[in-house]
C-alpha cells in the first residue's frame, strides 16, 4: 500500500496518539484498502479517500480518539458488507474485524452502517422525528459524531455528486445533521453544513449574500479596527493576555434573519461579532471576563435586553461565554467574552473540554467526556434523542412506510395500529401485511426501523375483538366508533324492516311489545340484539312471524303479560330523567375524560351535577349534553337510536368553565364586590370579566368562572345575588 497517499492523516494520528494507535490505523488503512480495492468515488478517487478524510475530521475538528479514527477508516467496510455480503459472510467480517481491532470498532462501525441503512424520504414536520431515529441507532455517542464527520466530507464533496442528489443531501444536512451539531455544541461543523447546504438549495440567495459580505469587507475591517482601539488599550493597561478575533455571521445565519425579519442585507445590523479571548488559569476565568465586560461598556453603550451570562450558568452542552450587544458610532456590535478553554469548547464541544482538563488522550480522559456527551443527549430538552437505548426511553418507536415516510408510534403497536396510524380507511380494510418484506397478520408487534406495508380487502370491516390487538389511542377511538355506528345502523335497520313486516303480516302488536317477547324468547339481554340480529339476517323473519303469531293465539298468555309489562316498563324509564341517570348502564363521566373518546358539547356546556345524557356522533365519538339543551329534544326525536345515558361519576373531580350574565345598577365599585365574592370569598379563578353599559343606569356584565360541580354554580348565583345592587344573575350556554 502508498502510504504517501494518505500522509496527511498519519502527520495528525503522530501528532496526537501513541506509538500503539499509530501503528493501529496503519494497520486499518492497510485493511480498508484491501477490502476496498477497485472501489471509487464520483470522482473517480478511491473510495478509501473519503472514510481517510472523515478520520481526518474526527480528530482534528471533533477531537475523538483511537477507536473512532479507526472506525472512520473502516466504516466503509462495514457498510458495504452489510448491504452486499450474505448473514454469515457479514458476521465472519465482523468477527475478523472484532479480533483485529476491538469490540467498540465493531459496535460503532455497525451503528453507522444501520444509521446509512435508512432510505427515508423526510418531510419538515418529520425531522425531529428522524434526530430521534439516527440516535436510537446509536447505543455509542461517537457513532452520532462519525455520521456528523461522514456527512460533512460529503458536503465538502457534494460537486463531484450527481446533481440529482444535491437537494436531498442538502436538505438533510441543513434540518437534520447541522441541528444535531448544534445540540452538541460543534458550532463550526453547524455552521459549515448550513452554509453549505444553502449553497446548492438557495444558489442564488447564497451568492447575493457572499457578494454583500465580499463588498464590504474592508469597511467592516476598518470599523472593527476602530472600534476596538480603546478597548485593546484598556486592557493591555490591566496586563490582561488576551487576543482577539472578529467572526463575520454564517451566510445561512444572515439569510434566516432576512427572512424572519423581511428585511434586505443591510438591514441585518448584527452581520459580525467580536470575539475577546482571555488567556487566563481556571480560576480566574470568570473575574477576568466580567473585567473585559466592564472595559467594554466603559467605552460602549451596552443593550441590556441583550446580555447573555453563560459563564455563571453554562449551556447544558458545555457553552460558556459572556454575550452582550453595545452601540457604537450609530450601529449594534456584538462582544463575545471567554477564556482560551470556553472558546475551545464553543467551538469544538465537549471534547474540547477534557482536553482542556490536561488528562491526556488516555482511555481514562475518553471515558469521561463520552459520559458527558451521553449524559448532555439524555437530558436535551429537544427531541433530539432522550437517550442512547437500543430504542428511543420514552417508549416510542420509528417504522417507515414503503416509500420512505417515518412513522412515530408508542412501544409494543401491532401491524394494525400501524394502518390506523397512516389512515382509518386502512385500519378498518386491514387484513395483514408485511414487515420488512415478510407476510405479518394484524397481531404483529412492530420493532423500531421496521419498513412496513398494509394489506387491505374491501369486504373487510373492524371486529370486536380488534381492541384486544391495538395499543394506540387512536386506533382504539376508530374501532369504537365503527363498532358503535355499526350497531346503531343495525339498529335502525333492524327496527325499520320488524316495524314494516308486522305492518305487512297484519299482526295486532305493537314494535315494542313485540320485541319485549322477542327478548324473552331468545334469552337475549335487550332489544338492540333482535335488532341486530334482524339487520345481519342472523334470525330468519318467517320464524319471528310464526313465533308472534303463537304469541298472539293466547297459546302463551303469561308470556305475552309479561312481555307487555316489560315493554311499559321500558317506556316509563325512557321517561324518567332520573332513573336515566342512576343507571349501572349508563356513561360515567370520569375526571379524565381522554379514557373514553367523549367531550362535553358546547351548545350548553354541561358540568358535573347537571342532567346529562350523551349522543353518538359520526365522526367525534359521544358528546355530553345537558337535559335542558337547546338541541336535546331535535336529538332525542329524530336519533333516538343514537342517544345513550350518561351520568357524573360521584368522585369526579375537575374544573369547569361556566359563563354568568350579570344585571346590576351601575352602581361606584360595583365590579369589585363581584370579584371580590368570586375570587376571594368563593376562592374560584375568574377566566374572563366584561362589563358595558345599559339603558336606565344598569351595567350587563359576562364572567367566566372554572367551577367544580353546579352545585357550586347555585353557590356563585347566591352569593352575587346578595351584593347589593344586582338585579339579576343567571348562567348562559
Amino acid at each position: 500500500m502508498d502510504f504517501s497517499r494518505y500522509e496527511k492523516l498519519r502527520t495528525q494520528v503522530r501528532n496526537s496518539f501513541s506509538e500503539v494507535t499509530q501503528q493501529l490505523v496503519d494497520e486499518a488503512l492497510v485493511y480498508a484498502d484491501e477490502k476496498l480495492a477497485g472501489l471509487t468515488r464520483y470522482d473517480g478517487r478511491p473510495l478509501l479517500d473519503h472514510a481517510v478524510a472523515v478520520a481526518s475530521i474526527v480528530i482534528n475538528e471533533i477531537g475523538l480518539g483511537r477507536n473512532s479514527a479507526v472506525s472512520s477508516i473502516l466504516h466503509d467496510v462495514i457498510r458495504l458488507g452489510h448491504k452486499q455480503l450474505l448473514a454469515e459472510e457479514f458476521l465472519a467480517l465482523t468477527a475478523d474485524i472484532r479480533a483485529r481491532f476491538g469490540e467498540q470498532v465493531v459496535g460503532i462501525t455497525v451503528g453507522l452502517s444501520n444509521i446509512s441503512e435508512l432510505k427515508l424520504k423526510v418531510s419538515k414536520e418529520q425531522a425531529d422525528n428522524f434526530r430521534d431515529l439516527i440516535v436510537s441507532y446509536s447505543e455509542d455517542p461517537r457513532v452520532i459524531l462519525i455520521k456528523l464527520a461522514d456527512r460533512l466530507e460529503v458536503m465538502r464533496s457534494l460537486e463531484m455528486f450527481p446533481r440529482e442528489k444535491w437537494r436531498k443531501k442538502s436538505w438533510e444536512s441543513m434540518n437534520l445533521y447541522a441541528q444535531i451539531a448544534h445540540k452538541l455544541g460543534l458550532y463550526n461543523i453547524k455552521s459549515e453544513l448550513e452554509d453549505v447546504a444553502l449553497k446548492y438549495l438557495e444558489p442564488k440567495d447564497y451568492e447575493h449574500i457572499a457578494t454583500k459580505l465580499e463588498e464590504s469587507a474592508e469597511e467592516r475591517k476598518a470599523f472593527i479596527a476602530r472600534f476596538l482601539v480603546p478597548i485593546e488599550e484598556r486592557l493591555t493597561q490591566l496586563g490582561i493576555k488576551y487576543h482577539i478575533k472578529s467572526r463575520t455571521k454564517s451566510i445561512f445565519s444572515i439569510w434566516t434573519k432576512m427572512r424572519k425579519q423581511h428585511v434586505p442585507f443591510e438591514g441585518v445590523y448584527d452581520i459580525f461579532a467580536i470575539r475577546i479571548i482571555i488567556d487566563c488559569p481556571p480560576e480566574q476565568e470568570k473575574p477576568l471576563c466580567w473585567t473585559a465586560y466592564s472595559v467594554v461598556s466603559d467605552f460602549y453603550t451596552p443593550n441590556p435586553n441583550r446580555m447573555r451570562d453563560w459563564i455563571s450558568i453554562p449551556k447544558s452542552n458545555g457553552y460558556e461565554s459572556l454575550h452582550t450587544t453595545v452601540s457604537a458610532a450609530g450601529r449594534w456590535v456584538e462582544v463575545q467574552i471567554r477564556t482560551e478553554r470556553m472558546d475551545a469548547v464553543a467551538e469544538r464541544g465537549i471534547a474540547a473540554h477534557w482536553r482542556y482538563k490536561g488528562v491526556g488522550q488516555g482511555a481514562k480522559t475518553n471515558e469521561m467526556w463520552l459520559g458527558q456527551l451521553r449524559e448532555l443527549i439524555e437530558n436535551t430538552p429537544h427531541s433530539l434523542a432522550q437517550r442512547f437505548d437500543a430504542k428511543p426511553a420514552s417508549g416510542e418507536i420509528f417504522v417507515f412506510t414503503p416509500n420512505g415516510d417515518l412513522r412515530k408510534l408508542p412501544e409494543g403497536a401491532t401491524l394494525l395500529d400501524f394502518a390506523f396510524d397512516i389512515h382509518t380507511s386502512l385500519g378498518c380494510s386491514c387484513v395483514g401485511g408485511k414487515v420488512n418484506n415478510r407476510a405479518v397478520p394484524i397481531r404483529e408487534t412492530l420493532h423500531n426501523g421496521d419498513i412496513v406495508e398494509i394489506q387491505t380487502q374491501k369486504n373487510q370491516t373492524p371486529k370486536a375483538d380488534w381492541l384486544s390487538v391495538v395499543v394506540t389511542s387512536k386506533a382504539r377511538n376508530k374501532i369504537k366508533s365503527f363498532l358503535r355506528e355499526e350497531q346503531a345502523k343495525h339498529n335502525r335497520m333492524g327496527r325499520e324492516e320488524l316495524e314494516r313486516k308486522i305492518k305487512n303480516w297484519k299482526l295486532p302488536i305493537a314494535i315494542d311489545e313485540a320485541v319485549g317477547y322477542l327478548v324473552k324468547y331468545f334469552k337475549l339481554r335487550h332489544g338492540a340484539e333482535v335488532y341486530g340480529l334482524i339487520a345481519t339476517q342472523k334470525i330468519d323473519l318467517g320464524s319471528i312471524k310464526e313465533i308472534l303469531l303463537r304469541y298472539l293465539s293466547g297459546e302463551e298468555d303469561e308470556a305475552r303479560r309479561a312481555a307487555a309489562a316489560e315493554a311499559e316498563a321500558e317506556r316509563q324509564k325512557s321517561r324518567s330523567a332520573k332513573e336515566t341517570h342512576t343507571s349501572q348502564d349508563a356513561l360515567v363521566i370520569d375526571d379524565d375524560i381522554s379514557k373514553i373518546k367523549y367531550k362535553l358539547a358546547k351548545c350548553c356546556n354541561p358540568i358535573k351535577g347537571d342532567e346529562v345524557f350523551g349522543f353518538i356522533t359520526i365522526n367525534a365519538g359521544i358528546t355530553i349534553h345537558r337535559t335542558d339543551c337547546p338541541n336535546a329534544r331535535r336529538m332525542r326525536e329524530n336519533y333516538p337510536y343514537r342517544v345513550i345515558d350518561a351520568r357524573w361519576r360521584e368522585s369526579a373531580d375537575g374544573a369547569f368553565r361556566v359563563t354568568i350574565r350579570i344585571v346590576a345598577a351601575d352602581i361606584t365599585g360595583i365590579t369589585n364586590h363581584i370579584t371580590e365574592v368570586v375570587s376571594h370569598d368563593l376562592k374560584l379563578n375568574i377566566r374572563s370579566l366584561a362589563f358595558e353599559n345599559s339603558s336606565g343606569g344598569t351595567i350587563t356584565g359576562i364572567i367566566a368562572v372554572e367551577v367544580p360541580s353546579a352545585a357550586v354554580v347555585d353557590t356563585l348565583i347566591h352569593s352575587i345575588t346578595r351584593i347589593k345592587g344586582i338585579q339579576r344573575v343567571y348562567r348562559i350556554n
